[in-house]
């Protein structure tokens, strides 16, 4: 088969996947998880079809799919094919090394990672980079940045630990301080985007990291917006950041309402605040005008998103980072 790829023509071997295809001609195809967990390498079919080897309906909106995009890394030609990406995202992708200069344990599976660049990396809050660890050779992994960018290049990442994950266990059961890294990004398309509506931020786990960065910026960026920011855990013992959530909270230019949920709590805990699960609570805060943005595990993001639309909230201000570890330790 052969594929138009912004015009350019690309030759598809038996079996191959558009994004294979691509990257094996030489072109810079946006991509990162390959499994379909990211979407990292959506492009939108113009011609032709195409077997898809995972529903897309996980990562692509609704509006997406109707405007004919699919992921590049799920997709096997059944006819020649014509697509259109944008480029500009890999185009602005880089790799910058840097060493590790401080490490935190943040509950008792989840580490935060200090690195200081060589140089300073540009992305958005919220996005995303494939870090490598230098003990690990070219091993990679993908994790989100837990600031906005800083003017001293230095980059938070906050890791949690995964049964058989290398990096993850690296990070979480010995110091790495000291050693050399690097970081590859931007990747993704998780960041505030500009609107006067209400914000509901829901994150599970370590998916509070680019929340944590999000916030920081619009707060920096003088946003004016009422925000709600719902957090899941299991116990209480797994709640972090509480300091820095207050922080912000206190500083923000309008109301800001914080919801722990603790999803494994004991019955006879001396916790007081809500139980269940966090989306249990969602209706209670979510309306039709709110622009709401989900991390976590993709569990929670579907069942989520799901009670979202229940609630009246438009497809196209749902904006998640499904964080799996299918393909690495994010």
């Amino acid at each position: 088969m052969t594929a138009q790829v912004n015009g350019l023509p690309v030759t598809i071997q038996a079996g191959e996947t558009l994004l294979q295809a691509a990257l094996r001609s030489g072109i810079a195809f946006p991509h990162s998880c390959r499994v379909g967990g990211c979407a990292t390498c959506k492009c939108r079919l113009l011609s032709g079809r195409v077997k898809e080897l995972t529903r897309p309906g996980y990562v692509l909106s609704d509006d997406e799919l109707e405007r004919g995009y699919i992921l590049a890394c799920q997709s096997v030609a059944l006819t020649d094919i014509a697509v259109e990406v944008d480029l500009s995202a890999q185009q602005a992708r880089s790799k910058v090394a840097g060493r590790v200069i401080g490490q935190q344990r943040l509950t008792h599976d989840i580490t935060q990672l200090r690195i200081q660049l060589s140089e300073s990396l540009q992305y958005k809050a919220g996005q995303f980079a494939q870090l490598s660890l230098a003990p690990l050779g070219e091993l990679e992994r993908s994790y989100s940045f837990a600031t906005p960018v800083q003017p001293d290049a230095q980059v938070q990442f906050f890791i949690r630990k995964v049964v058989g994950g290398a990096l993850s266990t690296l990070v979480n059961e010995r110091s790495v301080v000291g050693e050399e890294v690097v970081v590859d990004g931007p990747l993704g398309d998780f960041w505030l985007r500009p609107a006067d509506a209400p914000l509901l931020f829901i994150a599970g786990g370590s998916g509070l990291a680019p929340v944590l960065a999000v916030l920081r910026d619009a707060l920096h960026a003088s946003v004016r917006r009422p925000a709600t920011l719902l957090f899941g855990a299991r116990e209480e013992h797994d709640l972090y950041a509480l300091e820095e959530i207050k922080a912000i909270a206190q500083d923000w230019r309008a109301a800001f309402e914080f919801v722990p949920v603790l999803s494994g709590a004991a019955a006879d805990s001396s916790w007081k605040g809500r139980r269940g699960m966090v989306g249990d609570y969602l209706a209670q805060h979510a309306t039709p005008e709110s622009h709401a943005y989900l991390c976590g595990p993709p569990a929670m993001i579907d069942a989520c998103s799901a009670t979202l639309a229940q609630c009246g909230v438009d497809s196209k201000h749902i904006h998640a980072d499904r964080f799996t570890t299918i393909w690495g330790d994010k």
